[in-house]
């Protein structure tokens, strides 16, 4: 037994402090009444019966207490053989099941490995855990061996990517929470693309000793299809031809001809040969993409050459259907605003949406539910009638786009957005004749995409009184210029210039084309959530105002991993799985997504093994030599436990039983007085 503080115990002078205090109880002499004190003789009378300690069971608490503090701050320690430690140690066997253990037999070998480490642990309490994109434990604090080995042979292959950092992170929970040394059994291929990009974050703490079990020692040849870059929608019989591009990747592999296949609902629909040279990649195009109305699930496939066929494809999901179409009013004489308009859409939105043209006047006998959104150009006077019809039409739901242009300068308020018109700024009067944006909403879509329209010269612009409506983007003079209301169950987009290169240029400018596109897909609620997903990622199922909405979504093994409450209120779900996901949205949209896992676990390349060992620290050879000695090898080896615990436990015990007996000598001095 040792201490690893001894310089606290010059505390222990502090013990005098009790009894002093016990000293100090006074004598007293209660006053009686007497004819005359004259006849009294003045002594002093000695007594030894009050300079006796009095209590003596308080006082041997609180010295008790005071020593017990002294020693806890000294912190005494006891030597303990490791096989005397082993059996309160916690074992935690962590098996890698990320995609890249499906390679061969890798999660085979890892379970075997795993089930010989507890054939030799004997009745040691264990914890079992899966470690893929995250850290799942199989079982808690198990001692059975049964149920053990049971929780090992019921970790199944993942599609996830983990990295040593998110292990190192658990293993550091668990070691907090458990109080005890913990011994950690990783049984993994060592990737090298799981390593943390900071090797700090993989550091452990001293209570644990951790022991890694490679089930592979040097980097295997595999090829892959790293990307595919397709279109999630395609619109229309007589769409534009869709291309397909995928990256073919090769890591440690010699060059080679490798045939690639694009495969549309289980059919092979166009094959090429590619060469890839060795440890590179080669790109190859798929001029055309034929699919049927409605979803499609898609892939691009090379023919298996390795041992790691599970990565030879990548998933996509397409979806065809017709244009939506959209219903611009504009005022007589404006032949700019759908020019420009049907130019940009027609550009970016791959023929998505269709547009009709019309003056003010023929508006008023119009559908409007018939249209994805409707766009209000340069306003100059709006008929009752149809101002009623795009009132109720955004009430209802529907989207309205106003580019208030000139005509509007004229009135006091813009129709259907409700804004009041304070002035007009003519920024022609300007020595530069305009002015440019002077800030922007970088989380809205439209202006995201559009790099915050840099370089944007406006002349003309409505200075409007926002009240409640969202300021998207303001001039350099902090004139409102893009403004969003929400009425009723729709939304009204304010633009206070125009669409047309009059009252600015941004027509002629590279942003307007991706503006215009992010527009319309939000202002017609097609922004798809994307035709392919990495695992893991989450996918956005609501938004606030749908949140009595309910949603579905059916996994790759066609189960609905949502529980009634989950559909109902969850606002995100995680897809955790490769394969194709189906949705259908609290928006009431239907979707499809295929769900691929992270590219870098198709690289098998390895950890270098010093690495390794500084990883586990000593040099990882006197670990590995530690785990693998036998019992008379554990027996010499002596370890230094800390007791700093119990002596905390004993003080807390004596706090306790002075506290009451304090009280209850205190109760007894009222009573005698």
């Amino acid at each position: 037994m040792g201490l690893f503080s001894p310089w606290f115990l010059v505390a222990a002078a502090g013990i005098a402090l009790p009894l002093y205090l016990h000293l100090l109880k006074r004598q007293k002499n209660p006053p009686r009444p007497v004819p005359s004190l004259l006849f009294w003789e003045s002594r002093t009378q000695a007594s030894t019966r009050h300079r006796r300690l009095h209590y003596l069971l308080l006082l041997s608490l609180r010295l008790a207490l005071l020593l017990l503090l002294i020693l806890a701050f000294a912190n005494p320690f006891i030597n303990r053989s490791a096989a005397a430690l082993a059996s309160n140690r916690l074992l935690l066997l962590v098996i890698d099941n990320s995609f890249s253990m499906r390679a061969g037999t890798r999660l085979a070998d890892a379970k075997d490995a795993a089930m010989g480490v507890l054939s030799g642990k004997g009745a040691a309490k264990g914890q079992i855990a899966a470690f893929g994109s995250q850290l799942r434990f199989m079982s808690q604090a198990i001692e059975d061996q049964a149920a053990l080995r049971a929780a090992v042979q019921a970790i199944q292959p993942g599609d996830g990517h983990g990295t040593f950092g998110e292990l190192a992170r658990a293993v550091r929970s668990t070691a907090d929470s458990a109080r005890t040394p913990v011994e950690v059994h990783l049984f993994s291929d060592m990737q090298r693309t799981d390593l943390a990009e900071n090797f700090a974050d993989m550091a452990l703490p001293s209570s644990v000793k951790l022991i890694l079990h490679p089930v592979v020692t040097k980097a295997q040849p595999n090829w892959t299809v790293e990307s595919v870059d397709a279109p999630g929608e395609v619109w229309g019989k007589d769409a534009k031809p869709v291309h397909v591009q995928a990256v073919i990747a090769g890591y440690g592999t010699p060059g080679a001809q490798r045939s690639v296949s694009l495969v549309v609902n289980g059919k092979t629909t166009a094959t090429k040969t590619v060469a890839v040279p060795a440890n590179g990649r080669a790109t190859v195009d798929f001029p055309s993409l034929e699919v049927p109305y409605g979803f499609s699930r898609c892939e691009v496939k090379i023919d298996g050459a390795d041992g790691f066929p599970a990565d030879d494809l990548r998933r996509f999901a397409v979806e065809r259907s017709d244009p939506q179409r959209v219903l611009l009013v504009h005022n007589y004489g404006d032949s700019r605003s759908p020019l420009y308009l049907g130019a940009a859409l027609s550009a970016a939105a791959q023929s998505a949406f269709t547009i009709e043209s019309i003056n003010v006047n023929e508006a008023a006998d119009r559908k409007l539910t018939n249209y994805a959104f409707v766009i209000l150009s340069d306003p100059n006077t709006v008929p009752p009638l149809l101002e009623s019809s795009l009132t109720a039409y955004v009430r209802s739901g529907g989207s309205l786009f106003i580019a208030a242009g000139t005509s509007a300068g004229g009135h006091t308020q813009i129709p259907i957005f409700g804004a009041h018109i304070s002035a007009t700024r003519d920024y022609n009067r300007l020595p530069d004749h305009y002015i440019s944006v002077g800030s922007s909403d970088s989380s809205y879509p439209a202006v995201a995409k559009a790099n915050g329209w840099m370089g944007v010269k406006f002349f003309y612009a409505l200075d409007v009184d926002p009240g409640d409506a969202r300021v998207i983007v303001r001039l350099g003079d902090q004139t409102p210029l893009l403004l969003e209301r929400r009425i009723g169950e729709g939304r009204v987009v304010l633009l206070t210039s125009g669409l047309d290169n009059l009252t600015n240029d941004f027509p002629l400018q590279p942003a307007f084309v991706p503006f215009i596109e992010q527009t319309a897909r939000y202002l017609a609620g097609s922004e798809r959530q994307g035709g392919s997903r990495p695992v893991d990622a989450y996918l956005d199922l609501r938004n606030a105002k749908e949140q009595a909405q309910g949603v579905e979504v059916t996994d790759p093994e066609g189960k609905r991993p949502l529980t009634l409450g989950e559909a109902a209120s969850a606002q995100s779900f995680q897809l955790t799985e490769a394969g194709y996901y189906q949705l259908r949205l609290a928006d009431g949209r239907q979707d499809e997504i295929g769900v691929n896992p992270d590219p870098k676990e198709s690289n098998l390349d390895v950890i270098p093994d010093d690495v390794l060992a500084l990883w586990q620290g000593k040099g990882g050879e006197a670990s590995q030599e530690a785990s693998t000695a036998g019992p008379a090898a554990q027996r010499q080896t002596k370890t230094a436990q800390s007791l700093w615990w119990y002596i905390m436990l004993l003080v807390l015990a004596s706090a306790i039983a002075e506290s009451v007996l304090a009280s209850r000598y205190l109760g007894t001095q009222r009573e005698e007085s």
